[in-house]
């Protein structure tokens, strides 16, 4: 095999609202450097920092200037900014009670693009935002964009599409001032792909409340009798019409419970899990029982369904931790495989301005 030509170029990349390190993992596993990430939450720094190699800074990006964004890119010929602002208030369930200071958090990353102005921008929210155009928050910050050179595409991603075993739906937009650059083709399609089963059927079995030993993670919520009894009844794919009419609830023989027919459910092996959420190990909060063993999904569990490698460090060793801290991290972060392919794109985009292989 010939020797793959070295990169005569340098690239450096700056994750805004990191998390606990998704999309920068992504990024890493594409051999793209990114030397920083951004975020006001501290609890997220260990999982950040020992799984990336890379610096995590507890800020808030309304302080974060873009000098101080410059001097972490400074040197590389190629500078990218990525990064995930706080999509609840763009949700359809949050849509209602919306919470401005989180809507403006968008415009400071626009703010930033524009006094850094990086060759490259990555930005991934939910789908609803893409309905914010014209002189609301999404439209200002195209504006911006293009406003300061860049060429820009978004589209709505359908995850399984891109071999995430989860059905998810997030917009991904990237613009670059090198000229056009778009999202790489889908690589699954409806016949192949990835399932529950490919993510976590190989997972040691655990009973409701058990552990194991070697991984704090993996740990099963205790059941009541109750949610017992229904999960024995429930079946994958299905909702809680398969159970015994005394172990419905109340508001499941409202006319309006039928709208809530994944809650207790079980997830199907050959099919993609549901969304994670930030609520997805409880059985009461979606269909995230699994598919054979009378329990919710675990920490772990979860984390592979975002596409986190297994050995992804999420707590010290011997350290007390937060389930429910936890789950809201996994629930809140880019899947890693979708890191990956926004990392993909802009590697072949970069092939294609510097012909040469990254």
């Amino acid at each position: 095999m010939p020797k793959k030509q070295k990169r005569n170029f340098s690239v450096k990349v700056v994750d805004l609202f990191c998390g606990i390190g998704g999309l920068t993992h992504g990024f890493i596993k594409e051999s793209l450097d990114v030397v920083a990430g951004y975020d006001i939450d501290a609890d997220c720094r260990y999982a950040y920092e020992s799984n990336n190699a890379s610096e995590f800074i507890e800020k808030s990006i309304t302080l974060v200037t873009g000098n101080e964004i410059s001097a972490k890119l400074s040197g590389a010929d190629v500078k990218i900014l990525i990064g995930c602002a706080p999509c609840q208030p763009f949700s359809t369930y949050s849509y209602k009670n919306q919470d401005q200071k989180k809507i403006d958090l968008l415009l400071e990353f626009a703010r930033l693009i524009e006094e850094v102005k990086p060759d490259i921008v990555s930005m991934e929210n939910v789908p609803r935002l893409a309905e914010f155009k014209g002189d609301s928050v999404f439209g200002k910050f195209l504006e911006i964009l293009k406003a300061n050179g860049y060429e820009v595409s978004y589209k709505i991603v359908n995850c399984p599409e891109y071999g995430i075993p989860q059905h998810r739906k997030r917009l991904v937009l990237l613009a670059s001032r090198f000229g056009k650059i778009e999202l790489i083709p889908e690589t699954h399609k409806e016949e192949n792909f990835v399932t529950v089963k490919d993510a976590i059927g190989k997972m040691p079995h655990l009973k409701s409340g058990e552990s194991l030993p070697t991984d704090s993670m993996h740990k099963a919520a205790k059941l009541s009798d109750l949610n017992m009894k229904r999960i024995r009844q429930s079946k994958p794919g299905g909702t809680w019409k398969d159970w015994d009419e005394d172990l419905k609830l109340k508001c499941h023989l409202k006319s309006s419970g039928e709208t809530y027919v994944s809650v207790y459910g079980r997830m199907s092996w050959d099919k993609p899990a549901p969304t994670m959420t930030t609520h997805c190990i409880g059985i009461g909060n979606g269909r995230f029982g699994h598919p054979e063993q009378d329990r919710a999904i675990t920490l772990r569990e979860a984390a592979l369904i975002q596409t986190f490698p297994r050995n992804y460090k999420f707590v010290k060793k011997g350290k007390p931790f937060r389930v429910k801290r936890i789950s809201t991290q996994i629930g809140n972060a880019v899947p890693v495989l979708l890191g990956r392919t926004i990392a993909k794109s802009i590697k072949k985009h970069l092939e294609n301005i510097f012909n040469e292989n990254i």
